[in-house]
């Protein structure tokens, strides 16, 4: 009987072999696979020795209704407001605030006239930050009536649906 063809990395033809599958821990990749020096890994943050471009930056996007709010208006976005406020603590260079970013999105469109939803950006508005004892990233925190709801921070990214189980009680006991 003939048995079955293996179909291992050194079996296959050169074009389908994966440059990782047979080399071994530590070795360099081939020329091939590196990056030259004349291709930056980050679209350019570095051109040479001393010289630097602009970096590219991922910006925590939100939509219309998330308004990014400065330390200066602060009090009379977030303070004196007649709605609840969440104020969303973020960064540009934070991984998670990303990640949570499209449900905060949402939630400004879903909780529209029953909450108001504004962000802070952590490098620009360090006295908040110190203020408000916001040690990790990105950070929740609902105001009502100029106070911090009890109970109400949060540190991490969530779901959609771990973000309703969050809030939901939240606001009913805050609008009521």
């Amino acid at each position: 009987m003939a048995s079955a063809p293996s179909t291992t990395a050194s079996t296959l033809a050169p074009s389908l072999r994966s440059p990782f599958s047979s080399t071994p821990r530590g070795a360099r990749l081939p020329a091939t696979i590196r990056l030259s020096p004349a291709q930056p890994a980050s679209a350019g943050c570095r051109v040479g020795p001393g010289r630097r471009l602009p970096c590219p930056r991922a910006r925590v996007r939100c939509a219309a209704a998330v308004k990014f709010v400065a330390q200066s208006e602060f009090p009379a976005e977030v303070l004196e407001s007649d709605l609840p406020v969440l104020v969303d603590f973020v960064a540009d260079w934070c991984g998670p605030c990303r990640l949570i970013a499209p449900v905060v999105d949402w939630a400004s469109g879903e909780y529209a006239g029953r909450l108001k939803i504004v962000k802070i950006d952590h490098d620009t508005n360090p006295q908040l930050i110190e203020e408000y004892k916001v040690y990790g990233l990105p950070t929740l925190i609902l105001f009502k009536n100029g106070q911090e709801v009890p109970g109400s921070r949060t540190e991490g990214a969530m779901t959609k649906d771990k973000f309703k189980q969050y809030l939901e009680p939240l606001l009913a006991t805050t609008v009521a």
